[in-house]
């Protein structure tokens, strides 16, 4: 007999956090850089990026899909792929209701700066 309620819900259910994103109808350009793009120019775009992430309602929700899935590329959650890297490397938690802290993590690339 099969256990239906084991199931995942659909689809839609795990992706709606998307809908309500700050970035949902800005150019994506904005969060990933572009072939060749270095130094001082994306340093400008992440922080651009970053300030759309700023208040952002799925914000943590954001950071925490990038990190689980080891996205490579763009500003995601308001942390850029050199960000995640380092999040990864010093690790970073879940809660138990699969939540983040973005203070926390914040403060946790502060330090893994200043060392």
């Amino acid at each position: 007999m099969a256990h239906f309620h084991r199931l995942p819900g659909p689809i839609a259910d795990i992706w709606a956090w998307q809908h309500r994103g700050a970035c949902r109808d800005r150019d994506s350009g904005q969060f990933f850089h572009p072939d060749g793009e270095r130094g001082a120019s994306r340093g400008r775009r992440e922080r651009e990026a970053k300030k759309v992430c700023q208040h952002c309602p799925v914000r943590a929700q954001c950071a925490a899909y990038a990190l689980a899935t080891r996205e490579p590329y763009g500003v995601w959650g308001g942390f850029t792929e050199h960000e995640r890297l380092r999040l990864l490397r010093e690790g970073w938690s879940v809660s138990s209701s699969g939540e983040i802290d973005i203070r926390r993590l914040e403060a946790r690339l502060t330090t893994v700066t200043a060392q």
